[in-house]
């Protein structure tokens, strides 16, 4: 990862205007247009970093990914990844799902925690999409978020990830990374999302997501961020709040879930 200096990073972080400008447009107290630029050089910067970022989920189809999805509350990619084949190779579409056996289920999702709520879940699922939807995952939010054990993360994950449609998923890391950059100071993960989306353009949209998600899981830890080597350290107001030596830094990083 690049390396930045004291100075650099000094020189280009955001600073409060002066004068007789009145209140600060923004959490940093920079312009509007400095934020919406420096917003938008980190997400191009962390795009240099992690060129491979995608979706740690395995998926071929939008409802394995919904199912996925799912079933990742609570629990880390690297389990669920272990755990699905074996449940997409028994339950193949919805109908599957919607008139599975609740006991058999259950024991399929004990290694992902809380396995009687998420076997409601999925069924509930594969009921609604066969009754409403003729089997079929919805590409529209509005659909998505009607359905059991869906919200707004979980719909725009599927959309922007199996279909195509952009959307910013408000995960902790998500939400942790943008309050640290000072793109936003909310906690809902709704008003999150807006305040972030008015700052990069749409087709960027789920790119961003998964950006900001392979930094917070690497380096921007949420106890001990690895400021010494983040790439996006010149740019980022919260720099300091971690290790700055390079050197310790470097051992604070984690390779993620894919390696």
């Amino acid at each position: 990862m690049p390396k930045t200096t004291a100075e650099n990073r000094s020189s280009t972080r955001p600073t409060a205007p002066t004068g007789a400008a009145g209140p600060a447009e923004t959490p940093t107290g920079e312009s509007r247009l400095a934020l919406v630029r420096r917003a938008r050089r980190i997400d191009k910067e962390l795009a240099v970093t992690y060129p491979d970022a995608r979706a740690e989920l395995d998926f071929t189809t939008p409802l394995e990914l919904l199912v996925a999805t799912v079933l990742s509350a609570q629990t880390t990619d690297v389990r669920v990844n272990a755990t699905t084949p074996a449940i997409f190779a028994r339950y193949p579409d919805a109908a599957a799902y919607a008139s599975a056996d609740p006991a058999e289920m259950e024991e399929l999702f004990k290694p992902l925690g809380f396995f009687r709520a998420k076997t409601r879940a999925v069924i509930g699922l594969g009921q609604a999409l066969v009754e409403r939807f003729d089997g079929e995952v919805p590409a529209r939010l509005e659909d998505l978020v009607t359905l059991p054990g869906v919200g707004r993360k979980t719909a725009n994950v599927v959309l922007g990830n199996a279909f195509d449609v952009p959307g910013i998923t408000v995960d902790t890391h998500f939400g942790r990374l943008a309050r640290r950059f000072g793109w936003t100071t909310q906690q809902d993960p709704v008003k999150v999302e807006h305040e972030v989306g008015e700052l990069i353009p749409k087709k960027d949209w789920t790119m961003l997501s998964h950006h900001l998600v392979w930094h917070g899981r690497r380096v921007c830890h949420s106890r001990r961020p690895a400021c010494g080597v983040c790439p996006v350290a010149r740019w980022c107001p919260s720099y300091g709040e971690g290790e700055t030596d390079p050197v310790a830094a470097a051992k604070l990083v984690k390779p993620g879930p894919r390696g």
